[in-house]
């Protein structure tokens, strides 16, 4: 940040539903799946996809879910992104800072009046998603600059990059993470990230020639991946397996969270729980280095059904790292990224 700048920040998540029932889920997520940019297939083709075969059943499925992880301050997200704003607002006491949700509340319109009221010589947008992809990074800050520029004064915006290998976020990954290992002590440590489709893989690949094309096109980061996000994701746990001193052939990766019939980047965590108790692991620590907070997809998808899949197949422990949340190492490491742009 510059001297004598009057700057605000906003930082972005990707969203929530505002209870656990069946009503706001489907309001959610028939936002959420309206998006091109996550379901990039035609309009009719995502209309009838999302009134044919999601929203018929899945809120009800997913409400039950949101039920097993809901808190007394309502959704886990939406709770540790608030005390991380608040945390924030302490380390950098002359910015003026807002929380916003891509899809559902606090808006990013919402989040962008609050700024417009302040006297701000320019706003930092903040996607809170460490690797990028066109659905989360791209669909956030298309939002901002959608309702930016319907204002008369333009604000000044600048946009935090894909911090997957900031080393202030990989070292708060190893401050979380680093007592729990030290007392389970797995036989293995398995880093789930979010999955996409293997379609937005190649899309991010400028000349298609590179993205999926072998086996070994996300072991560096080059021009041709710089972009993608499955690239980024074998970047973070390479420098999460360094920070951590994990030697080859005790630590794997894979992508949870698939959606619909299409192939999805792989491996795919859920079929790694059975593969691994079947390989003999008995002890298995589970990393979610694709998420800042812990969420429906670490809380419920990993620690109960991810624990019960290991479980049943043979393993005898299981154990979820605990997202960063509001842990001091990143709450400064954020702050940190922030004052450097």
């Amino acid at each position: 940040m510059h001297d004598n700048q009057r700057v605000g920040v906003l930082l972005i998540n990707l969203g929530t539903p505002e209870a656990p029932e069946a009503g706001p889920v489907r309001a959610y997520l028939k936002e959420f799946l309206s998006d091109p940019r996550v379901l990039d297939t035609s309009a009719l083709a995502r209309w009838l996809v999302l009134r044919l075969f999601i929203l018929p059943r899945r809120p009800a499925e997913s409400a039950k879910a949101y039920r097993k992880i809901w808190t007394d301050e309502g959704s886990p997200l939406l709770t540790h992104s608030r005390r991380l704003t608040s945390a924030l607002r302490e380390k950098l006491p002359d910015v003026e800072i807002e929380l916003a949700m891509r899809y559902g509340q606090p808006s990013i319109a919402g989040g962008l009046d609050a700024l417009a009221t302040r006297p701000l010589d320019r706003i930092i947008v903040a996607p809170l998603y460490p690797q990028y992809s066109s659905a989360a990074n791209g669909s956030s800050l298309e939002r901002v600059y959608q309702l930016a520029a319907r204002r008369w004064n333009v604000p000044h915006i600048s946009a935090l990059p894909p911090f997957y290998a900031d080393s202030g976020f990989l070292d708060a990954w190893k401050a979380v993470a680093t007592p729990v290992l030290e007392e389970f002590r797995p036989d293995h440590v398995l880093f789930s990230y979010h999955g996409l489709p293997e379609r937005h893989m190649r899309k991010s690949d400028p000349r298609g020639q590179h993205c999926l094309a072998s086996p070994e096109c996300c072991h560096a980061i080059v021009p041709a991946n710089r972009n993608c996000y499955r690239a980024q994701c074998m970047a973070t746990t390479r420098g999460l397996v360094e920070r951590l001193g994990l030697e080859n052939g005790q630590y794997s990766s894979a992508f949870q969270s698939r959606l619909g019939r299409d192939p999805w980047i792989k491996p795919y965590t859920d079929h790694r729980f059975v593969e691994l108790a079947q390989q003999g692991v008995k002890r298995l620590a589970v990393f979610s280095p694709a998420f800042v907070a812990d969420c429906l997809e670490t809380l419920e998808e990993l620690d109960i059904r991810g624990r019960e899949a290991f479980l049943e197949a043979g393993g005898e422990d299981f154990v979820l790292v605990p997202s960063l949340n509001t842990h001091p190492a990143w709450t400064q490491a954020l702050a940190d990224m922030l004052r450097r742009i």
